[in-house]
């Protein structure tokens, strides 16, 4: 058998087993006019629509990929900016933690100058005090003994109603 025979056995049992309704297709001439048609319109259509679209996809590719590799890079330096921004910002922050440490031991040391110049200065004032206050209590004593004696001599003399020496 041959492959010309096979076909016409297989077209002929296709079409009695089918009901009546089946569909015959023919290979003939149109079938290659088609084709080269298809073709023909390949080849014009390729380089007036095919190609520049294919060229106008590409570069939108290369310029997708361009910018993403531009961003990548932008935040690559804005993270190194930030790292720097941050490490300016730790070392300003301890810096003025140590001047904030030194303003306030001088604080501290000025306060305690302060304190103990006025404690001097309450101890003098209430020592200065002291010494008045015992100067006006003597004063006062002498004072009153004199005071006392005069006294006790006029009781005395208005008692005995005669003067006492």
């Amino acid at each position: 058998m041959h492959a010309s025979d096979l076909l016409t056995t297989a077209h002929a049992s296709l079409m009695s087993t089918s009901s009546g309704g089946g569909v015959s297709i023919d290979f003939d001439g149109s079938v290659v006019i088609q084709f080269v048609a298809f073709l023909i319109l390949f080849i014009i259509i390729k380089p007036l629509l095919l190609d520049p679209f294919l060229k106008l996809m590409e570069e939108r590719e290369k310029r997708t990929e361009g910018a993403r590799a531009d961003a990548r890079k932008m935040d690559e330096k804005a993270g190194d900016i930030i790292k720097r921004y941050e490490s300016e910002l730790d070392k300003v922050r301890r810096i003025a933690n140590e001047e904030r440490d030194r303003l306030r031991a001088e604080a501290q040391k000025l306060e305690a100058r302060i304190l103990a110049e006025a404690r001097d200065e309450t101890a003098k004032v209430v020592e200065e005090g002291k010494a008045k206050l015992a100067g006006e209590r003597d004063a006062i004593r002498r004072d009153l003994a004199a005071m006392t004696a005069a006294m006790s001599t006029d009781a005395a003399s208005r008692v005995l109603g005669r003067e006492v020496q």
